[in-house]
């Protein structure tokens, strides 16, 4: 009898949401930066890429900078749609993830998905999500690893998603929403922050997770993830055009994701097995437009682990680079969003880079659907 209540127990958990794979072909166009950079491909050639990135005083971006050029493409994007059992969700959460992974950033299969922010956002709280493989990232096409995948063309690519998401015209998904949020991590959160610029009345609410306005801590994470060729990564190479550049050790995955204390080990073995690559053409980018006033007018939140190394430097709550004017790193944009309808700056306890993948994830997503909460 017992036996037969933990099955019904079980079964009720794994068909609380319905969940299918999409491939959806779009055309884009984006004006982006022409870069004087060969593709690295050597070791020494990605060393000293990163090397360059972090050269203090000097603007690496702007040093390899020859112009600008409108690249187009027909591209197919890797995306999944949830909603709950009972069908479409009160709204739609569009998810971006940041470099280093793929959508599964969100629907993250380890411990029976108990790190799933999918699994909180559809089967608690009643919302749809749609994540998506970033243009050039898992099953989703690939390009030129310098001059066609940046953050510029990226942006472009969640536009049209959200355009055809908003119309009701992605097929494979038989709704059409009201009300959306849009959600980013780290290089999703920098895409997803020039996307409700650009179109400051779409969503009514973003959420800018693993991310700040502070760019002065890129360095621990350009640094301290030991990249390395694509090439020479044999879990990737095959998957990958040269160019690419990667992760290829767990203590890299580590330092720019995860928190002393804060982990299962078993988690960031998964993490890394499962790790994706970069472009240099995103690293030169993804600062891009961050320093802008956001014309967004929705609701805003931000939310970072306490420990984040790329945006805090391994601490959020500190506040001597901004002279103490604010009571945390986070806080220092609300004077970029003049216009949300509401701005929140939440730090999370002990947390990493990487919310979905340490023991805080309950608390960041706490923090994220309170603020949902009183927010639609």
């Amino acid at each position: 009898m017992l036996k037969s209540a933990a099955l019904l127990a079980l079964a009720a958990v794994v068909t609380a949401r319905k969940c299918h794979d999409l491939t959806i072909p779009i055309s884009i166009s984006a004006r982006n930066a022409v870069f004087d950079l060969p593709a690295p491909l050597s070791e020494i050639d990605v060393t000293s890429f990163f090397l360059g990135f972090v050269h203090a005083g000097i603007n690496y971006t702007d040093a390899l900078l020859t112009g600008y050029k409108t690249v187009s493409g027909h591209y197919n994007i890797a995306a999944t749609y949830c909603q709950p059992d009972h069908g479409p969700g009160k709204a739609l959460q569009v998810l971006t993830h940041g470099i280093a992974f793929d959508r599964s950033y969100w629907d993250y299969p380890f411990n029976n998905h108990n790190y799933s922010y999918v699994a909180e956002a559809v089967d608690e709280q009643g919302y749809s999500t749609f994540t998506w493989d970033r243009l050039g990232v898992g099953a989703s096409s690939k390009g030129n690893p310098i001059n066609e995948i940046q953050q510029y063309l990226e942006v472009a690519a969640l536009t049209e998603l959200s355009t055809l998401l908003r119309k009701g015209c992605v097929k494979g998904i038989n709704a059409k929403f009201s009300k959306f949020v849009h959600v980013g991590h780290s290089f999703g959160s920098a895409i997803t922050y020039n996307f409700v610029n650009a179109n400051p009345d779409f969503s009514d609410a973003a959420v800018l997770t693993g991310f700040s306005q502070n760019a002065n801590f890129l360095s621990g994470f350009a640094l301290g993830g030991n990249f390395k060729p694509v090439k020479e990564i044999p879990s990737l190479a095959a998957k990958y055009p040269a160019g690419y550049v990667a992760v290829p050790s767990s203590v890299g995955v580590n330092i720019q994701f995860f928190a002393p204390g804060d982990f299962d080990p078993k988690m960031l073995a998964s993490a890394f097995a499962n790790g994706q690559p970069a472009t240099p053409g995103e690293i030169l980018t993804i600062g891009a437009g961050l320093s802008t006033v956001n014309a967004f007018r929705g609701h805003l939140l931000i939310a970072t682990g306490e420990r984040d190394v790329p945006f805090c430097g391994g601490n959020c709550s500190d506040t001597t680079t901004i002279q103490g004017a604010f009571p945390n790193l986070l806080a220092f944009s609300e004077i970029l969003f003049p216009n949300a309808s509401t701005f929140e700056a939440a730090v999370i306890p002990e947390a990493g880079h990487g919310l979905n993948f340490g023991y805080s994830h309950k608390a960041a997503y706490a923090s994220i659907f309170d603020f949902l909460r009183s927010s639609l």
